[in-house]
């Protein structure tokens, strides 16, 4: 009888010893995904980011949608202006102006961006928001744009609430993105998070 109760305290030891193992594990590996994920989702925004101010330089104002964006960057170019002389002269001097265009894919395979898939979020099947438009800032028509997603849509099995526990600044229905509809800011907002 001594030996049944020394066994199921034995193996009811190594079962609590399990559940704390658990416990304990837990917390760090959310804390492993977030970083994981986080990284691979910031490192996709930098380049939808570059991939926005390519447009801006092209177009004159952000993308509207991916597709758009995608289209531009493969089919168009941009323009590139020398100017010799000064324009400004006040002795009537004369300049010269040059326009060269090149080709946007050219650059943009030059630095090593890959616009083939930028809509999509990492671990995820889900796609980034995008939004652009213009407002007026200090008396300026400005162009904005805003592009981003919920935590929830690329944190997995720790895309709830209940996670805050081990992370107060946690919120899987906070946006990670950059830009901003109300401002014209470019900035990333993962440096505070």
């Amino acid at each position: 009888m001594k030996t049944i109760i020394s066994l199921v305290l034995f193996l009811v030891s190594l079962f609590l010893m399990y559940l704390l193992f658990l416990n304990i594990q837990e917390p760090i590996k959310f804390q492993e995904t977030k970083k994981i994920r986080k990284d691979a989702v910031v490192a996709k925004l930098e380049d939808v980011r570059t991939a926005q101010e390519f447009y801006r330089d092209i177009k004159g104002y952000f993308a509207k949608s991916f597709d758009s964006l995608q289209y531009v960057l493969k089919t168009d170019s941009f323009t590139i202006v020398r100017i010799e002389g000064d324009p400004d002269d006040p002795t009537g001097a004369e300049f010269i102006r040059t326009e060269i265009r090149k080709s946007a894919i050219d650059s943009i395979n030059s630095i090593g961006l890959d616009i083939s898939d930028l809509a999509s979020i990492p671990f995820s099947d889900k796609k980034f928001s995008i939004d652009a438009d213009t407002m007026t800032y200090q008396s300026t028509l400005v162009n904005v744009t805003e592009v981003g997603t919920r935590w929830k849509d690329f944190m997995g099995d720790y895309a709830d609430k209940k996670f805050k526990k081990y992370d107060n600044a946690y919120d899987p229905d906070a946006m990670l993105k950059f830009g901003d509809m109300n401002s014209p800011n470019l900035s990333g907002n993962w440096r505070t998070r």
